[in-house]
């Protein structure tokens, strides 16, 4: 397994959160995690980040658990950008991407060529070169999530984990950080995992999608069969028309109130 979840478990107290969950994700690929709110998307992702331990399972990069890697040497394999990012609001752009070398610093050592050579390539891969003296309170929301991503890719991961990377923006914010995620894909070749909400945008930006149900991994596979009226009903309780979005390639989901007959 190139990376993955094997047989993870996640508990919260008594309560169970996840039982047993199996996923192998593919190199190079956008797989998207979705399934109803409180279903623990965003308790999976924690697991690679060690905010949440699981009670069962591991997390694996290249068949070995990520207990056997150093803090140090998996942030230089996996970034991981939480829902939740908090950070001073007088830095500027330049300076929170350039937060993305600690895992290359040396202790009481400034910034190399090397890394401001990679701060600089992560601006201009976001669009951000012209705003980078820039305050974060200075800037609006869609372009502060691309400076979040921006200091993610300063790490040069080979794995990236986005928790809902559009939450609380607007929809045309939405779609410029989703096509900026898929540009990165194509553009540096790394696996990205995300969490969505938004089907019909995980239709289209997503290569493969997990579906989670009741603490299990109830599907898993391409767009067109995940997004399906059944699975829609049985997932998240609502009925729908599934048109093909025929420009994209994918499926479009129109969501309706399920009949008294379900």
């Amino acid at each position: 397994m190139y990376f993955g979840f094997q047989d993870i478990s996640i508990a919260y107290g008594k309560q169970k959160i996840l039982e047993d969950i199996q996923m192998d994700f593919k190199r190079g690929k956008i797989t998207a995690i979705i399934g109803p709110n409180g279903c623990g998307k965003s308790s999976l992702l924690k697991t690679v980040s060690r905010a949440v331990t699981p009670i069962a399972g591991t997390v694996v990069l290249e068949d070995k658990p990520l207990r056997a890697y150093s803090g140090k040497e998996l942030a230089k394999r996996i970034a991981y950008l939480p829902q939740l990012r908090v950070s001073p609001r007088d830095i500027d752009v330049r300076t929170l991407v350039s937060y993305g070398r600690y895992p290359y610093r040396r202790f009481g050592g400034g910034l190399t060529g090397e890394d401001k050579r990679m701060i600089e390539q992560a601006l201009s891969l976001t669009g951000l070169l012209p705003l980078a003296g820039r305050p974060l309170s200075g800037i609006s929301g869609g372009e502060r999530q691309r400076a979040f991503i921006a200091m993610t890719i300063c790490q040069q991961p080979e794995v990236l984990l986005l928790d809902e990377p559009t939450t609380y923006l607007d929809i045309g914010y939405q779609v410029e950080v989703l096509e900026l995620i898929r540009e990165l894909r194509e553009r540096l070749h790394i696996t990205i995992i995300l969490v969505l909400h938004d089907m019909n945008f995980t239709a289209r930006y997503a290569d493969y999608l997990y579906v989670l149900k009741n603490r299990h991994v109830y599907g898993y596979g391409h767009p067109q069969e995940m997004i399906t009226q059944e699975r829609m009903r049985e997932v998240f309780g609502i009925g729908s028309q599934i048109l093909q979005d025929e420009k994209n390639g994918c499926p479009f989901l129109i969501p309706e109130k399920l009949s008294a007959g379900g």
